[in-house]
């Protein structure tokens, strides 16, 4: 299985970022091979759109899976299109997350936000 994970830095250690489209980076995890890789995300600085683009992103890489503490309505409506289940992270690392996903101690996102509009706060 893929998984993605919205990361602060390029390492497992990361903190997951509270911003899934906005995310500087994503881990993309491998269960199987157990590697990671780590991808810039260009959407982070565009003006609008980013939580679509962020999705995209990862379906491209072959996402099954994202951990994120929330995710925006478009980009979860993305997401849910392609099949990708998103799963609500707790406080720790990416790393940490992982783990709990794979122990089964991970819930799926309830809670979807509107998103964050360009000219907006974040």
């Amino acid at each position: 299985m893929i998984i993605a994970i919205p990361v602060d830095k390029k390492a497992a250690d990361s903190a997951v970022c509270a911003s899934f489209g906005r995310a500087p980076y994503f881990m993309i995890f491998d269960t199987n091979t157990k590697e990671s890789v780590f991808l810039d995300n260009a959407a982070a600085a565009g003006p609008g759109g980013a939580g679509i683009k962020a999705a995209q992103t990862v379906i491209d890489h072959k996402a099954e899976a994202v951990l994120a503490p929330r995710v925006g309505g478009n980009a979860a409506d993305v997401l849910e299109a392609a099949g990708v289940k998103i799963y609500q992270t707790t406080a720790g690392s990416a790393a940490e997350n992982l783990e709990a996903f794979a122990a089964g101690d991970l819930a799926l996102l309830q809670d979807v936000h509107p998103g964050f509009r360009s000219g907006g706060g974040r």
